[in-house]
């Protein structure tokens, strides 16, 4: 009887109608698809487009720059903003204040942020709930910037110290939410399996719950890099005596304010040097800035969305 009402005729009157709708499905489908890859093809061009423009401008002349309002090949290529910039051996210093701010800011950061979200995101911890308050009331009121001066400078003494720029920013409350939302989101069972089996709470958190946070870890790793790297207004207050110490941002910020009057000082050092256009100047200090945190991001991608999106929605 099955046999005979899966060969009846009504039975292949459906099979033979579902057929145009499902190559009708397939083709919108495959439209779909296209116009999909179309268009974030449009996008990324679009977003790439304004850095190699920055590319090239950075090596035309300022009467290529001033005459032609969007190129990618330069006509005349010259390097002295380039030259320029590196001139002095303050750039190559400043890289290594870069690099020693960024990476010691960075475990700074990720530090307060893995210590302080763990143990807020314990119920069992006392006085949890005043202590998260007082995180909330931190995401909307801020001292501002001359009290923060105030103790920085004069009651910590820090100033004309790398502590100036690495203390005052060491923990962000918002990352911090999100790496508790996290920690929340693991499961209970493997913890207490672990305290059973002998593991303190620091035992637990260092073989149980940084082992499964390598996602959400990298991800706010790169967000902390990134801007201790571009950071420059603090160490543009709290360094006014130590320029030796300068990042490499406060030194690029320092060259586009004199690169209009210092063309008498670099004659002297080149006797063929030309004075570049202040525009490639801008540009080459855009590239010298970006493209070493640039070179981070693809050791750090596969991350970078997981950890963002797990520690996010799970609360």
């Amino acid at each position: 009887m099955a046999e005979a009402n899966m060969t009846s005729p009504q039975h292949k009157k459906m099979i033979v109608s579902t057929g145009p709708v499902g190559q009708n499905a397939t083709v919108s489908s495959r439209i779909f698809d296209a116009f999909n890859y179309i268009f974030l093809t449009l996008v990324a061009f679009t977003t790439i487009l304004p850095f190699i423009y920055i590319i090239g401008a950075s090596f035309a002349t300022e009467y290529e720059i001033a005459t032609r309002p969007m190129f990618i090949i330069p006509q005349d290529v010259t390097t002295n903003a380039y030259r320029f910039i590196f001139s002095s051996n303050k750039i190559l210093q400043g890289f290594g204040n870069s690099i020693f701010i960024t990476v010691c800011g960075t475990a700074i950061n990720l530090f307060f942020t893995v210590t302080m979200a763990y143990a807020i995101s314990k119920p069992r911890l006392r006085g949890r709930n005043f202590f998260l308050n007082m995180v909330i009331f931190s995401m909307f009121f801020s001292g501002g910037m001359i009290p923060g001066y105030i103790v920085v400078a004069n009651i910590l003494n820090l100033k004309n110290t790398f502590w100036s720029v690495l203390l005052p920013g060491a923990i962000s409350a918002y990352n911090m939410m999100i790496v508790k939302n996290f920690f929340q989101g693991i499961p209970q069972e493997l913890e207490e399996s672990a305290s059973i089996d002998g593991c303190t709470d620091i035992g637990v958190l260092l073989r149980i719950v940084l082992p499964l946070s390598l996602p959400v870890l990298a991800t706010f790793g790169l967000f902390y890099a990134v801007g201790h790297w571009n950071a420059y207004f603090g160490a543009m207050i709290y360094m006014t005596g130590a320029k030796q110490k300068w990042p490499l941002q406060v030194l690029l910020r320092e060259l586009i304010i004199m690169s209009n009057g210092s063309a008498g000082d670099m004659n002297n050092l080149d006797p063929e040097f030309v004075q570049p256009p202040e525009q490639s100047i801008k540009m080459a200090v855009i590239v010298v800035s970006t493209v070493p945190i640039m070179c981070v991001y693809p050791f750090l991608q596969k991350y970078f969305v997981k950890g963002v999106m797990v520690g996010a929605l799970k609360g």
